[in-house]
């Protein structure tokens, strides 16, 4: 079982820089993180489209809702309406009430997996605290932020 994650954020990325950060990275699995993923501000990261362009290079493609954060979370974080702290408590709160920890076999396999977000930088992005999350509960876990 491969225990090497990387996270990615498609925000200030054209498609030629993102796809050759993640396959450079090695990445045969890419899992998306968004609670929205077809947005038509998602441009090439739509859904379907990012699925297509992740087929012509080798990498499969799968959405995880349950990884996301909920709307109510996600808005009130975007709307200032909670601040950072506040957001990682909650979204780290709903891994725990996921029970998302039971699922690590599922959710890396035995590929090279990259969580995908919106968010160009990990530092401020669920992305980062859902692949921290999961190397508290196995540490062999190895993680790196693809920017």
């Amino acid at each position: 079982m491969n225990r090497e994650i990387c996270t990615i954020g498609f925000a200030k990325k054209s498609l030629e820089q993102f796809v050759n950060l993640i396959k450079n990275a090695g990445v045969t699995r890419l899992v998306d993180t968004r609670l929205n993923n077809t947005s038509q501000l998602s441009g090439y990261a739509k859904k379907n489209d990012l699925s297509y362009v992740m087929r012509l290079v080798g990498i499969s493609y799968h959405h995880d809702i349950l990884l996301a954060p909920t709307d109510d979370i996600l808005s009130a974080y975007k709307k200032k309406q909670m601040t950072w702290d506040e957001y990682e408590k909650q979204y780290v709160g709903l891994l725990e009430k996921r029970k998302i920890e039971s699922r690590i076999d599922e959710i890396l396999t035995d590929e090279v997996t990259c969580f995908l977000c919106s968010e160009d930088k990990p530092h401020h992005c669920h992305r980062r605290l859902l692949a921290e999350y999961l190397h508290h509960h196995k540490r062999e876990i190895k993680v790196s932020h693809l920017v």
